[in-house]
């Protein structure tokens, strides 16, 4: 997207039909304007939506196995008091969490690998990480440590993957669609549950070690898909250019935009590529601790590491973690139709959210989710404390039907917003120069607090049950208040103009409105200049630019 740049007559000449002052023009900027909804750039958000696929498969299909009678076997420990296999809560916990574990260091060494091999290459290892993971767990025969060792590796692949997908999203969709295709990712991942869940009930019958092996074999097919299928799509423009392929980045951005090469719109985008990486290049060498110490970085490092926290503590999984206690006080005890309903619900929702990331706001989206969220938790955990019979649920069917609609509603408003937002807000928050290792982090403490709610939320529960809930009607709380004062509109705008906002201290509040022709801009980068250490310099000669009006 065009930042301060009014057009040259050399560009005015290339778009007769442009209104003279186009400049003060509210709608959407020219690179926005012009760019069309190609098919290639779908696919590639498809095929590359498949590792969040990958993501919620692994995690759907382990709790029906924990119900599988060869599984128990196999991996559990005989119950006298029930005479059945089970799984105490610390073996249950290291089996669930081991895969975390390893999502969490795959999340902190991708951004490494992304830069060494290229987006493209980085996810196809990826994909091989989670084809050996799965084949030792598939090859386990009894020892229940192999197989959560398998579960780790295959984490160290998924967690890769949650950094990679959503980087290679950002940086190669047209802006115009940019929102729908990172959230397409958060898609896959519901989609990737409902299928695990579907297999599972169509296999947790059978005799032998097929119920469990079956589910988990295919996780090979899902990651040979992706590994090989991203090979055919281009790199990262924004990655080829920076390891110096101009014309390879020139082609794809107007290939995914369904442009001519040489389209106005199109030499403006390299343009404001060009700019971004020579300032990055008139500094120093780029030191991981920069994500804190960069220009305005700490503040945007902070703010995706609680954004991708936030979405773990509105306590999605708190709901699927009662949801057979809850159906169970409508008559519907069976654990793997309560999962599939469930499922279905966050499914069919999270399409809504790719209509909401393509027509609203991201900030007005996650303040009503977050607000809708806390409002179903604070009725969930006071009618699940002081209403519901908690030895015979049948017993007091009214409670149970309002837990019913209000688990589902807490499903639609995540499903619809933080679900699928969240990815995209992240990929979106970074520079170029920081994008890699930001996005590892944020997408590691992700990670981390998903672990530490499968591993604890058993124990919690036990304690307090359903005023646990209460916790996370606080967080989603908080998080209306954080999103309010901290993050920055960025729907239909391009990535460098994203990073020139927050630089500009561009107010959150009012960042809906902001246009890059506002004339305050160039006072506002210089003071930002006068007040930021180190890399005054670089801002200085940004309010130059500004007040010159070119492309910065």
């Amino acid at each position: 997207m065009q930042f301060f740049r009014r057009k040259s007559a050399a560009v005015a000449s290339e778009t007769p039909s442009s209104k003279p002052n186009a400049s003060h023009d509210p709608s959407p900027a020219p690179l926005v304007a012009d760019q069309k909804i190609t098919f290639i750039a779908v696919v590639l958000g498809i095929v590359a939506s498949i590792g969040g696929f990958m993501f919620g498969y692994v995690g759907g299909q382990i709790s029906g196995f924990f119900a599988m009678e060869d599984y128990g076997r196999r991996f559990g420990v005989w119950d006298e008091s029930t005479n059945e296999w089970a799984f105490n809560p610390a073996r249950n916990g290291a089996i669930v969490g081991l895969l975390s574990a390893g999502c969490l260091v795959g999340s902190l060494v991708a951004g490494r690998i992304a830069d060494t091999m290229g987006r493209r290459i980085a996810i196809s290892v990826s994909s091989l990480f989670t084809m050996i993971g799965t084949i030792i767990e598939i090859s386990s025969q009894t020892s229940w440590v192999q197989y959560a060792i398998g579960r780790l590796v295959t984490g160290f692949g998924i967690g890769s993957l949650s950094v990679l997908v959503p980087m290679y999203q950002s940086e190669s969709s047209p802006a115009i669609i940019r929102g729908v295709l990172i959230s397409t990712y958060q898609l896959f991942i519901t989609l990737g549950i409902w299928v695990a869940e579907m297999v599972n009930f169509g296999t947790h019958e059978m005799e032998g070690s097929a119920s469990w092996r079956i589910p988990s074999g295919l996780m090979f097919l899902w990651a040979l898909i992706l590994g090989g299928g991203i090979l055919f799509l281009p790199e990262s423009p924004r990655y080829a250019y920076r390891t110096g392929n101009e014309e390879e980045a020139r082609r794809t951005i107007a290939r995914l935009a369904g442009l001519n090469i040489d389209a106005p719109s199109i030499n403006l985008q390299i343009n404001e590529i060009r700019e971004k990486l020579d300032e990055e290049r008139a500094g120093a060498e780029t030191k991981w601790w920069e994500i804190f110490t960069g220009p305005r970085m700490l503040y945007r490092t902070l703010l995706g590491v609680v954004l991708q926290t936030g979405q773990q503590l509105t306590g999605v999984n708190f709901f699927f973690y009662y949801g057979t206690t809850i159906f169970k006080s409508t008559g519907l005890s069976d654990s793997y139709v309560t999962q599939i309903i469930l499922g279905s619900v966050n499914v069919f929702c999270t399409f809504g959210g790719l209509w909401v990331a393509k027509n609203c706001g991201r900030r007005n989206a996650l303040m009503i989710g977050a607000a809708w969220m806390m409002m179903c938790f604070l009725v969930y955990s006071f009618v699940g404390r002081f209403v519901l019979d908690p030895t015979n649920p049948a017993n007091t069917p009214g409670a149970g039907a309002v837990l019913v609609t209000f688990s589902c509603l807490f499903i639609v408003a995540f499903a619809t917003t933080w679900g699928p937002l969240v990815w995209a807000v992240v990929a979106e928050l970074y520079p170029a120069r920081y994008r890699a290792p930001a996005m590892a982090i944020a997408t590691a403490s992700n990670w981390f607090w998903n672990f530490m709610m499968s591993f604890f939320t058993r124990f919690i529960t036990d304690s307090i049950g359903y005023l646990y809930g209460l916790v996370f009607a606080g967080c989603c709380g908080a998080l209306v208040l954080i999103v309010f004062f901290f993050v920055i509109e960025s729907k239909d705008r391009t990535l460098e103009e994203i990073d020139t906002m927050y630089l500009l201290r561009v107010s959150p509040i009012s960042s809906g409105k902001w246009r890059p022709e506002n004339e305050n801009a160039v006072n506002t980068a210089k003071g930002s200049a006068t007040s930021s250490g180190r890399d005054s310099p670089q801002d200085s000669d940004r309010a130059d630019h500004i007040e010159k009006g070119v492309v910065v």
